[in-house]
């Protein structure tokens, strides 16, 4: 009876998501909410968790780029240390 309400009822757990899942449920939950077709409820709902999946995204980011910080080389191959992944070489 409440179809329109599977995006957000019945979806899986965030955790068990991988991160290419997250974020094509968070684009659909977008298109859904640009369209502007959902009612106000539903609306609120989906913007939750579209808000859960931007903050899961942002932290699985976060800890990839904190694992790239870790992997610098010197120029003879071996681990030199750390720098930030965006600084200049």
């Amino acid at each position: 009876m409440d179809e329109g309400n599977t995006a957000a009822g019945s979806a899986p757990e965030i955790s068990q998501m991988s991160f290419e899942q997250a974020l094509a449920a968070l684009e659909q939950i977008v298109q859904q909410l640009e369209r502007g077709d959902v009612p106000l409820d539903q609306s609120i709902s989906l913007y939750e968790r579209g808000e859960a999946l931007r903050a899961a995204c942002q932290a699985r980011l976060d800890a990839a780029q904190a694992r790239i910080e870790k992997i610098v080389t010197g120029a003879d191959g071996r681990a030199s240390g750390t720098r930030p992944f965006d600084a200049e070489s």
